[in-house]
């Protein structure tokens, strides 16, 4: 009698990586990716500077598209690299016209599926604002953020910050001389539609400085993508250390997720308060580089129904901020699924807006936008896995709407 022998299984395949990327990369990361491939040091930099405008102000997904580069060097960047962007697992399109990328990020290795982060597009009539994402969930624990709930995974890498940027361009039809691609958004009046880029998506941006600072000197390079540091803002739920050297080293505009005026209640709102309370970051706001009427500080302020939306302390928010430059954004808050707070009434609102408004502030209640796709402020979490089947129908339904929201 002949024993059977159990069957093997397969081993299972390796994952494939791709070729790594050169889209995010810095002007040193592209130098360094020439000399990998044996580019002589004497034209690295000339090289550097061909492949910037193409990949940053064309926009360009093939080397063959790089004619002011020999075929030979070409076909050398293909054989090592890409130009490859972030996968969008998932876009989602509101019916105020915001839309939500789900992107995954390629994967470092065999044992990684590649890091998901959220991204939102916000269109205006004067504007298009990008909400970029800075870390893997959130190193906070913001009580009314549903993005808080999300354990911190990791920091992004400064290319995987430009490359949202680079991602949201391609899908919008935004770079020039190019076809859009099939179901992008298109500008109908000949303006580019990413105009502004906010700091204000999944993490908090100073626990990941230095990619944040390297991220905007590529987005800000006038060779390239070519924004204003005017018109990029960055949010803080008060890091205090890292405030001045936020403005000596990127200049750009600061927002503050303020939300509540006593240490008690912001310790309990915003927990970091524990670490830098009110006074310590309304003193790193004083001293902003460059803070001036011109360029006031954001004081973000989500409004919660009974628990930071009184009389009294719209007149302490004053009281706190005088002698600050500052605008005050009052958020209405978003609610998600499974928060205990609630937004405060409209009348309340108003009421509150204008004590601050009569004090000498612009005080503007943020219009909530992309709320029905969990696009809003403080709702973003990128666990598609717990996408129920019917949230992954809206989806569907919204994705299918896109022309239609396209053409208003």
């Amino acid at each position: 009698m002949t024993a059977s022998v159990p069957a093997t299984a397969a081993p299972a395949a390796e994952p494939v990586l791709r070729r790594p990327s050169l889209v995010g990369r810095t002007r040193a990361g592209l130098l360094e990716a020439l000399a990998e491939i044996g580019v002589p040091e004497k034209e690295r930099r000339m090289r550097v500077g061909q492949l910037w405008n193409w990949i940053y102000h064309y926009g360009v997904r093939e080397f063959d598209a790089m004619t002011t580069i020999g075929k030979g060097l070409r076909g050398q960047l293909a054989e090592r690299f890409s130009l490859d962007l972030p996968t969008v697992t998932a876009e989602q399109v509101s019916t105020d016209g915001t839309r939500k990328w789900l992107m995954r990020m390629p994967s470092t290795g065999p044992h990684d599926r590649g890091a998901e982060i959220e991204c939102v597009y916000i269109p205006e009539v004067d504007r298009g604002t990008l909400c970029v994402s800075s870390q893997v969930g959130c190193t906070l624990t913001c009580t009314f953020c549903h993005t808080g709930t999300q354990r911190l995974v990791r920091n992004l890498k400064t290319e995987e910050i430009v490359a949202q940027v680079m991602v949201a361009r391609d899908r919008l039809g935004d770079f020039p001389n190019r076809k859009a691609p099939d179901g992008a958004f298109v500008p109908n009046d000949g303006g580019r539609f990413v105009s502004n880029i906010v700091f204000m998506g999944m993490g908090e941006p100073l626990y990941n400085f230095d990619g944040v600072r390297d991220a905007i000197g590529v987005i800000t390079d006038d060779q390239g993508l070519s924004l204003g540091r005017r018109r990029i803002t960055v949010s803080t739920s008060g890091v205090v250390p890292q405030i001045g050297p936020l403005g000596e080293e990127m200049g750009t505009m600061l927002a503050i997720s303020l939300h509540a005026v006593r240490d008690d209640l912001r310790n309990e709102l915003v927990p970091l308060n524990k670490k830098y309370p009110i006074k310590d970051l309304l003193d790193a706001c004083r001293n902003y580089p460059g803070l001036s009427n011109a360029k006031r500080i954001t004081f973000e302020y989500v409004m919660l129904k009974g628990v930071n939306d009184s009389d009294a302390e719209a007149r302490e928010l004053v009281r706190l901020l005088k002698g600050i430059p500052a605008k005050i954004n009052l958020i209405p808050f978003n609610p998600w699924p499974g928060t205990k707070y609630e937004c405060s009434d409209w009348d309340r609102i108003e009421r509150f807006s204008e004590i601050v408004f009569r004090a000498g502030y612009a005080s503007p209640v943020r219009t909530p936008r992309g709320r029905d796709i969990l696009a809003a402020c403080g709702q973003l979490k990128s666990e598609t896995e717990k996408l129920s089947a019917r949230a992954r129908l809206m989806l569907d339904e919204a994705q299918a709407a896109a022309p239609a929201v396209a053409a208003e």
